[in-house]
């Protein structure tokens, strides 16, 4: 946990751009932003606005988990469909501000969200006086990029149920944390934003949440899946 210089404090998540930053960088960034409040549903940004500002996301104080909000993109057909999940510690609104573009996806915050927002010249800048501040933010979009192309494999080669599994592993080992029960996954997120995650229905997700549940691999609750097998767990997702 860190401190930045308004007395507020933060849990970065491991592997964000903001966890990849030392210490004094993150205060300098922080210190150039404007800071808000959002609710779960709120938008923060629309797919196609020409706005130019970056976010980075951070933890409100009490709300028992990560930030967390979902990256989205309207299909040909007019569903959404989910690209990612950004947590504590995640910048969004980066490719538009480098690449002078409109925005290419919707963020909505599934949860409490606390956002810093950056002018795009300002964040620009900051970047251009911080090499080490480039380098995570390359590793950040790397990441993004080898997340995305698992996820494409796994359409083509796993069932639903096995997708499911594989998912719930990925946000457990990079967001989550033990509690009594077994291990939380750190963000909460509905069956429907499951089912747009891994390419699914909603009503093909609680068929395969089920049969989790069956195999004592997870228990469910509003919003909200604690996985008590995590060993069991990684074993039906087929990972190492």
């Amino acid at each position: 946990m860190t401190q930045d210089g308004h007395g507020g404090r933060h849990d970065w998540q491991p592997r964000t751009f903001m966890a990849r930053l030392p210490e004094d960088a993150r205060r300098e960034l922080l210190a150039m932003a404007r800071t808000g409040h959002h609710d779960a549903g709120e938008l923060l940004m629309m797919q196609g606005d020409m706005t130019d500002h970056v976010l980075v996301l951070g933890s409100v104080r009490g709300a028992g988990s990560s930030a967390c909000a979902k990256i989205s993109s309207i299909l040909a057909d007019g569903t959404e469909g989910i690209l990612g999940i950004r947590v504590s510690g995640d910048v969004v609104g980066e490719a538009a501000a480098v690449r002078g573009s409109a925005r290419s996806a919707t963020v909505t915050c599934c949860s409490p969200v606390r956002v810093h927002v950056l002018a795009r010249d300002a964040f620009l800048g900051f970047l251009d006086r911080h090499p080490v501040a480039w380098r995570a933010l390359l590793c950040m979009t790397f990441d993004r990029l080898d997340a995305a192309n698992r996820r494409r494999l796994d359409f083509a080669a796993f069932s639903v149920v096995v997708r499911l599994a594989r998912v719930l592993v990925e946000l457990v080992e990079r967001h989550g944390f033990r509690s009594a029960d077994g291990h939380e996954p750190g963000v909460h997120l509905s069956q429907a934003e499951l089912g747009r995650l891994i390419g699914a229905r909603e009503d093909a997700v609680g068929l395969a949440m089920r049969q989790l549940k069956r195999d004592g691999l997870v228990v469910t609750h509003y919003c909200r899946v604690t996985v008590t097998d995590l060993d069991g767990l990684r074993s039906l997702a087929q990972l190492p």
